[in-house]
């Protein structure tokens, strides 16, 4: 298979990563990487390998009406590997440790740094093409700007261990001489939608917000402990997971120049604008109640975050994103008030 790499390169009809080709989707039973997954299959993409921590019940729905050829437990999926032996056209690798109210490093070095440098250098030796999940939270309070530049990551100083992990990964990517037939580091933003039924507290705003509104009536937020933000008004970057894996499977389609992407919708918006479109999704006239934030994440808490997009735009991405309105209406509308798979 030839690997093009030349953005002048118009794709038409050519299909690089044919049907019959073999997929890996690591946190296949996680949230993006159940949506990727079940993408893929709408695709035509049925030669699936599916890898993560089978074991939890609370997941099964995110995987059990997927096509896939064969399910691997993370732990052993090297040795499966060796064994096996599987002629593989691309790795996704979207599982990860991804708490970030979890303050021992060692579990996120594990999963996020360790295990991601074997999946890289498993790519690198096979010439499998890769698309693995970086993390805005790699950006910290935004001190730098939210450039998705290779010259700022050395420079990042993420705000908990989570972020911390996810840098390290990168900054050891941008300093390894070898490297997958085309790779990309995909930062993602704050991502929401169907499939996060199982993340408890970490699951999106627009999940809690919908299930408080339907025990209580009303929404709480966190109050702002910054006087230069007025409560509800935080900004974030919120994409939905729909755009998300359109993004992956034009990556691994089209196949640009290598590197690290940013990816959201490029606009910040509100917490408030947030769970207004919640309650509007209802029908609902929105009532929220503000709470002080909880001490433990008071001090690494990202205030604004907002993608800058251009370099994905330039590789040629033109797809329209979301709005938020649109996004969270789709969601609720159709998964959350369903009780709905994606």
């Amino acid at each position: 298979m030839v690997f093009l790499h030349n953005n002048s390169f118009q794709i038409s009809d050519l299909t690089m990563i044919q049907k019959n080709s073999t997929i890996v989707v690591t946190g296949a039973a996680g949230f993006i990487g159940s949506c990727l997954a079940g993408y893929l299959n709408q695709q035509g993409y049925t030669n699936l390998i599916l890898v993560d921590d089978f074991n939890r019940e609370d997941k099964y729905p995110n995987f059990e009406n997927k096509k896939f050829i064969v399910k691997v437990e993370r732990e052993i999926f090297f040795e499966w590997l060796q064994k096996i032996k599987p002629e593989i056209g691309f790795m996704f690798h979207i599982g990860a440790r991804t708490d970030t109210t979890e303050f021992n490093y060692s579990v996120h070095e594990h999963l996020n740094v360790e295990y991601s440098k074997k999946i890289w250098e498993y790519c690198t030796v096979q010439g499998v093409p890769l698309v693995y999940a970086s993390s805005a939270a790699t950006y910290g309070k935004g001190e730098l700007g939210y450039e998705d530049s290779h010259e700022i990551v050395a420079s990042l100083t993420p705000l908990n261990p989570y972020g911390v992990s996810k840098n390290e990964f990168d900054k050891w990517v941008l300093h390894t001489e070898d490297h997958p037939p085309f790779w990309a580091g995909l930062k993602f933003f704050n991502v929401y939608g169907p499939n996060e039924y199982h993340k408890g507290r970490m699951a999106s705003v627009i999940f809690h917000s919908f299930n408080q509104i339907k025990k209580s009536g009303f929404v709480k937020l966190f109050k702002s402990h910054r006087p230069d933000y007025e409560d509800g008004r935080q900004l974030r970057d919120f994409v939905y997971v729909k755009d998300v894996i359109k993004v992956c499977y034009w990556l691994m389609q089209n196949q640009p120049a290598s590197g690290l992407y940013n990816l959201g919708t490029g606009k910040a918006r509100s917490f408030d604008d947030l769970v207004k479109s919640t309650f509007g999704a209802l029908g609902l006239p929105a009532k929220i109640e503000y709470i002080d934030m909880p001490e433990d994440i008071r001090e690494t808490y990202q205030y604004f975050t907002e993608a800058k997009m251009h370099k994905l735009h330039s590789a040629g991405y033109t797809e329209e994103f979301y709005s938020l309105e649109d996004g969270v209406d789709d969601y609720v509308r159709n998964y959350l008030m369903k009780n709905l798979y994606y």
